[in-house]
């Protein structure tokens, strides 16, 4: 049973989950950190690159089905209209004005 976005513990990641699912990319980049990093697959990769080809213009979607360390790690169903559906973990840094400063996802 997928636990609904608006039931995740942390606020940041509550939003960010709620931002891809609702592709609201304006909302999206608002959470991130000015220098906000990413890694897929232990490769560190170009953030805007990365979430305008996986999130946005392949309509990426987040099911999630459980999370750990205070609600910064998930281990969800991710899709999209590239890659399909795969089991996927996300961690998550957040800085201390609430941004998201670093996400590091692979396949789970």
């Amino acid at each position: 049973m997928p636990i609904q976005p608006a039931k995740l513990s942390d606020p940041a990641v509550r939003a960010f989950v709620t931002a891809v699912n609702s592709h609201d990319r304006e909302r999206f980049l608002s959470l991130l950190a000015p220098d906000a990093t990413m890694a897929d697959d232990g490769s560190d990769r170009d953030l805007a690159d990365w979430i305008d080809e996986e999130i946005f213009s392949s309509h990426g979607h987040m099911e999630v089905d459980k999370e750990s360390h205070g609600g910064r790690s998930l281990v969800a169903r991710y899709s999209n209209d590239t890659w399909g559906e795969m089991r996927t973990k996300w961690d998550f840094t957040v800085a201390d004005d609430g941004r998201i400063s670093r996400f590091e996802t692979g396949e789970a």
